[in-house]
């Protein structure tokens, strides 16, 4: 089982200027495996597919994703061009991951669909990029979107663009066995991934499918100092089935460390490492990885 480690950054992440070229270049040169944006209309995060776009262009050898692309709301054949096309000029480094989007009034507004909608949309909206992919021309009549031999070309580098769901709802994880390639939830324990993969794996069995076992990770919020009465508060929000939500946040190196291990002992390989209180400036995020990479990536296979 190989290990890879990436690094995210959160929806409030300020790095959305110069400063973000001089991380990307970080991660490259440190050899982090991969870089993940969030998505959030109403945040300061930069857009993910202008922000992975940049990214490539900057790198040959670090790959990057979505954590998570929102896809109930966009033109899912718009989205299969742009991405192909991202695909290709990167050399077959993208990693894409997609959600139904937060639960949040101004969030559903912006991408103009309502909360109740959202599963099905996604479910069709998911069928049609995967087709839009695939050699033959494109076929499709559903609920929301209908095609007559639509070809979208080019078509992704990748011979098979492996998709990337999240969540640990029992809809979310019979979801993943459906129709994904890898899970990638965030805000979980270990105890999490592994029920969670079990029912993943019965599901994907009911469904003739396979998931590669290397295709289990997690997105690993960690904190170094104090963390944010309101993050607690959220995480509390999110989880009020643990007893001390603040477990889902290592603190320290160390602790870090540990939690990869833990993650690993039950079959998760792929992490993303995202400090829940981002450093303040460009150079403090620099100093920031060089400080990490020969601690976690120490755990890198």
């Amino acid at each position: 089982m190989k290990v890879r480690i990436g690094v995210g950054l959160g929806v409030r992440t300020k790095l959305n200027d110069s400063g973000f070229g001089e991380v990307v270049d970080a991660l490259e040169d440190l050899r982090f495996d991969s870089l993940w944006l969030s998505e959030r209309i109403g945040g300061d995060a930069p857009d993910p597919l202008v922000a992975m776009a940049y990214a490539a262009g900057r790198t040959t050898r670090l790959k990057f994703g979505m954590s998570v692309m929102v896809l109930p709301g966009r033109n899912p054949i718009v989205l299969a061009k742009e991405l192909a096309t991202l695909d290709r000029m990167s050399g077959g480094r993208l990693l894409p991951a997609f959600g139904l989007g937060v639960a949040d009034p101004h969030e559903q507004q912006a991408f103009g669909v309502e909360r109740g909608a959202r599963a099905k949309l996604f479910d069709e909206a998911l069928q049609v990029l995967r087709g839009c992919w695939s050699p033959e021309p494109l076929t499709h009549h559903g609920p929301h979107f209908h095609y007559d031999e639509l070809q979208v070309l080019p078509k992704p580098l990748q011979h098979h663009v492996d998709i990337w769901l999240g969540g640990i709802a029992p809809s979310e994880l019979r979801r993943v066995g459906r129709v994904a390639d890898g899970w990638l939830p965030s805000f979980i324990t270990p105890d999490d991934a592994a029920r969670g993969r079990e029912v993943i794996e019965a599901t994907a069995a009911e469904h003739g499918r396979h998931i590669d076992d290397d295709h289990f990770g997690t997105l690993i919020p960690y904190a170094l100092g104090p963390v944010p009465d309101a993050v607690l508060a959220g995480l509390a929000q999110r989880r009020p089935d643990l007893a001390d939500p603040s477990v889902l946040i290592p603190h320290g190196w160390d602790a870090v460390i540990d939690t990869i291990d833990r993650f690993v002992a039950v079959g998760t390989s792929k992490f993303v490492v995202l400090p829940i209180v981002e450093p303040g400036s460009p150079d403090a995020w620099l100093q920031h990885l060089e400080d990490a990479a020969p601690i976690v990536l120490a755990r890198q296979t």
